[in-house]
């Protein structure tokens, strides 16, 4: 397994210092393993959008799970990587620290709600209402 660096708050605003410690080399990154395109479409997500508020990360066993976000996102903020390296790095490094992630559920909007309701009483269970 990769190791986690510790990252100074600075190096999270501006990319880490030290990416040659921080990532590893183009060629040692294989071009194949388990759930490599699960793992770059989750990067392509949070380096575009950002990660969703409350998304769960699932750490594999002895992960810091916060040590190892604020690693990756030093990789993700630094201008120095092309960014087809960063890309894979970060995606390599992801399948290496953790087994998966779970999105939050977003609340139903005030229409979908009443629409919900409305299917549970007349369709779903239309005994509770006498028939």
């Amino acid at each position: 397994m990769f190791p986690i660096y510790e990252v100074t708050d600075p190096e999270l605003a501006f990319g880490g210092r030290d990416l040659n410690k921080l990532m590893p080399a183009m060629q040692d990154i294989p071009r194949d393993y388990p759930d490599r395109h699960k793992w770059t479409r989750f990067f392509s997500q949070v380096f575009t959008n950002g990660a969703p508020k409350g998304t769960k990360m699932f750490p594999r066993e002895g992960v810091d799970t916060g040590k190892a976000l604020r690693h990756l996102r030093a990789i993700m903020v630094s201008y120095q990587p092309k960014h087809e390296h960063k890309e894979a790095a970060c995606a390599y490094l992801l399948s290496q620290w953790f087994t998966g992630w779970e999105d939050p559920k977003p609340e139903p909007t005030p229409d979908e709600k009443e629409w919900q309701d409305w299917y549970e009483k007349k369709v779903a269970k239309p005994e509770a209402e006498g028939g």
